[in-house]
């Protein structure tokens, strides 16, 4: 009893103090190395300065997002190091669509019980993964919530401002019939579909599922499911000022988001056979008889990202890079379909 009433009210209550300190303490260092001139504050102030530079006519352009259920999956066998990187890159491919430079990002971390060492391990990935794109990560803010979370549960998200000249905003506007379709290949599931598969392998009631090692997979089920989300910037960095088009491919799949990027009249057709579908996705449909059409709206079936363009450009794409693939062109609409997968 002694030593429960030398603990504080608050400590009490669910919420530590102490513990938030030193989680602070173990951040900082970390976060200061994606710093460059620009940032104009430390840690700790009420607000991040960031002092923007180089452009004539600067458009800011900002989003936010979070890594959904794929964060079961990572408290489940108990790596944090990769969500973080999830996050970054999502968000980063988000502004990428429309041409703009991330410049910082802010991160929300909310958890049932702060545990310090966890917290350093996301932030890690966060940091990485800015630092990979020039991207500073300028504050952040981590929450302890007990009766909102559970013990081991967190969430996480993520807020971006980027920046693009206002003569290069890509909105698809310029898009035209005859334009190529070039996919860039994702690196698995990144961070979308991830309530699904947990359904359909029954890993809430089980989690010894993810240790499963499939040979198609070449790793455990949960070593595929946390492969991190691919980001696609300095891949298409070089290109930005020359494509028409530019759309991420998460949640809806192929059909939730392209349209959004295509102007009134047109539509895109799409060849299946121009890549290979990922294994994963394979494994997932078959285990959990899901159809063709529903997959390709959930899941992004092995291309992360859409590019259109002309041909020459193009052909300049391919060449440059291994992971892009031409798998279609853009075509006058008929009928209500805007995105055909023949």
């Amino acid at each position: 009893m002694r030593s429960k009433r030398n603990k504080g009210a608050y400590a009490q209550a669910g919420v530590d103090i102490t513990a938030a300190d030193k989680t602070k303490d173990l951040i900082g260092a970390i976060v200061r190395r994606t710093f460059g001139v620009e940032v104009l504050s430390g840690i700790g102030h009420f607000g991040a300065f960031f002092k923007l530079g180089g452009y004539s006519e600067p458009v800011l352009v900002a989003s936010t997002d979070g890594v959904g259920t794929k964060l079961k999956i990572a408290v489940q066998l108990d790596r944090h190091d990769s969500v973080g990187v999830d996050l970054v890159n999502h968000c980063v491919n988000d502004i990428l669509c429309c041409g703009a430079r991330p410049l910082f990002m802010l991160d929300y971390i909310a958890m049932g019980k702060l545990m310090p060492h966890k917290v350093a391990a996301i932030v890690e990935g966060l940091a990485g993964a800015c630092s990979e794109v020039g991207c500073a990560l300028i504050g952040g803010e981590t929450a302890e919530m007990p009766g909102i979370y559970k013990t081991a549960d967190y969430d996480l998200a993520g807020f971006i401002v980027g920046a693009v000249e206002r003569s290069g905003i890509i909105t698809g506007e310029k898009v035209v019939e005859g334009d190529v379709v070039v996919g860039l290949l994702s690196s698995g599931l990144h961070t979308n579909g991830y309530s699904l598969v947990r359904k359909i392998f029954g890993i809430d009631r089980d989690s010894l599922t993810l240790k499963v090692f499939y040979p198609e997979l070449g790793m455990t089920l949960g070593e595929a499911l946390l492969i991190p989300h691919r980001c696609y910037y300095n891949d298409l960095k070089p290109f930005l000022t020359e494509v028409h088009g530019l759309a991420h491919i998460t949640g809806g799949g192929f059909a939730g988001n392209i349209p959004r990027i295509l102007p009134e009249g047109l539509s895109i057709q799409i060849k299946r056979i121009t890549w290979q579908i990922p294994p994963i996705f394979e494994l997932i449909q078959n285990r959990g008889g899901v159809g063709e059409q529903e997959m390709f709206r959930v899941f992004n079936m092995g291309i992360g990202m859409v590019v259109i363009c002309d041909r020459k450009i193009a052909d300049h794409i391919l060449a440059a890079l291994p992971i892009a693939r031409e798998i279609g062109n853009v075509v006058k609409t008929c009928g209500r379909n805007r995105v055909i997968i023949d």
